[in-house]
Order: C-alpha cells, then structure tokens, then sequence
C-alpha cells in the first residue's frame, strides 16, 4: 500500500504598488551633525569607555598622588628645609608634570582603536572628519581635569596653601588643561605615524622625561650650569610652570601666560593639520 503526500505549493505574497510606494517613499534626510555636535559626540564616547574600564583612571589618581608624596618628602627637606615650604614650590610644576605627561595616553589609545579597526568604521560615518579625533581629545580633558583636582587636594592636606586662591587655582588649571589640549596633538600624530601603542609610548616617554625633568619644576633654574640654562629657558614647560605658578600665588604674569597660550595655539595651527593629513592617507589605503 503506498501513501501519496501532496505537497501544496507555496503562497508567494505580492506587494501591491501602494505598498511598495510607502516604503520606497522617499523622506527627507536627517540633518547631518555640525563639527561641534559630532566632536562632543566622540568624546562622550571616550568618557564612556572610562566607565567601563575604570582602571583608566588609575594614571589619572594613583600616579599623581604618588609623584606629589614622592618628590615633596623625597627634595623637600633637602632643598627648602623643610617639607611644607618645599611643597609651594613644588605642587604647580608637579601638578604640571603629572598632566603633561598623561597626553601621551592620547595616542596610545588612539593607536589601539586604529588596530582594532575603530577608526575605519569611523571614516564612514557622514559627519566632519576630525570629529573623532578632536572628540577623543576632548574625552581626554576630563582626565587632565581629574589629575589636578586630584594633586590640588593632596597637595591641600599637606599643606600647600595658593596665594592667589580659588580664582588663581581655577585659571591656572585652566591654563594648563589649555596647553595639555593642544600637546595632545602631537601624540596624536604619533599614534597615526607608529605602528604599535609600545612605539607611541616609547617615543612619548623619550620626548617628555626631558622637558619635564630639566626644568623649573623641582629647582630654580639659577642653580643649574649656563648651558643647561640655556636649554630650560627655552623649554615650553618652563614657561608653563612658571605661569601656573604665577597664577596659583596671585601674581598673573600676564608675559608667561601670553606665551603659554601662543605656544598652545601653535601646537594646535602645526600638528592638527599634520594629524588630519596622516588621517587621511590612512584611510586612503
């Protein structure tokens, strides 16, 4: 006995022309973001990665609390006679030198969202091209802000005690979160140049151990020989210390400020463009 099974053919749905028209129908586009809207944009996302990884922050509060405790009972009583009287020479240049060198973290991550293919979904995106970039930087500004508050509170319970009070403290973090903005663009470069977030780390610290170091940030500059001089007074962290200084003791050098804020604009006008043209000849590829 042999069993037949009919097979019903299957119904295919037909669209009528309406429906096909409502979802064809063309709607008006969407505004595209402006540069500032899609900047802000890419920095909250940088803000956001910090609250899922919050061991970021640990560059940002350990390590600054560590340099200020280190170096402030470390020269303190050698250099000044004592700890507390060091430390209001000592707290701007190190809270200074804790910031700046945080910027290279900039093109260290950078770099590592560059690796892990990041950035090429980014380039496809309609929005204004530096956005990713100038947002990352600003995600970062969160970081130097929370640097300094953090040196200023240790430094507070210590005993550092600004002159220039909480107007002096607030426009000479400001000056410094100025200029860190504008050096981060030159690790950004780097993190775009070099092939691996070692390399940027490496190069970074080579660039940045020197110019925090032989400074004004832990000595006066008179004590060192003439040719060491020559080098510290041309040394752009120099005159960044010396105009948070300034500013933290109620004296508003209006010249070490100016200068810091030439420089800060120059560091942007010669490595943004550099950066953006690294940029676009890796997408290019």
């Amino acid at each position: 006995m042999s069993t037949t099974t009919t097979t019903e053919p299957a119904t295919v749905f037909t669209p009528s022309a309406d429906t096909l028209g409502a979802v064809l129908a063309r709607e008006a586009r969407p505004p595209r973001p402006g540069a500032l809207s899609a900047s802000v944009t890419f920095g909250w996302r940088a803000i956001l990665k910090i609250k899922h990884v919050p061991e970021q922050l640990f560059d940002v509060t350990a390590f600054p609390i560590i340099m200020t405790l280190m170096f402030t009972y470390l020269f303190g009583g050698a250099l000044a006679g004592s700890t507390r009287e060091y430390l209001q020479f000592l707290l701007p240049g190190i809270m200074v030198t804790s910031v700046v060198m945080i910027t290279m973290y900039t093109g260290v991550g950078l770099n590592t969202d560059i690796e892990k293919g990041v950035f090429d979904r980014f380039r496809t995106l309609p929005v204004w091209r530096p956005a990713a970039l100038v947002g990352m930087i600003f995600g970062d500004v969160l970081r130097y802000i929370l640097a300094a508050t953090t040196i200023m509170v240790v430094g507070l319970i210590l005993g550092f005690r600004p002159a220039g009070g909480v107007t002096g403290v607030l426009a000479g973090v400001g000056l410094l979160v100025v200029f860190s903005f504008a050096f981060s663009w030159i690790w950004t470069m780097f993190g775009l140049f070099l092939r691996s977030e070692k390399s940027v780390m490496g190069v970074s610290m080579l660039v940045l151990f020197p110019l925090t170091f032989l400074s004004n940030v832990f000595v006066d500059p008179g004590t060192m020989p003439g040719w060491l001089q020559a080098f510290v007074e041309v040394n752009p962290i120099t005159h960044l210390v010396a105009a948070v200084r300034a500013l933290m003791a109620g004296d508003w050098d209006t010249g070490e400020t100016m200068w810091v804020l030439a420089a800060s604009a120059v560091l942007v006008l010669v490595f943004g463009p550099l950066t953006m043209r690294l940029y676009n000849r890796k997408g290019a590829r």
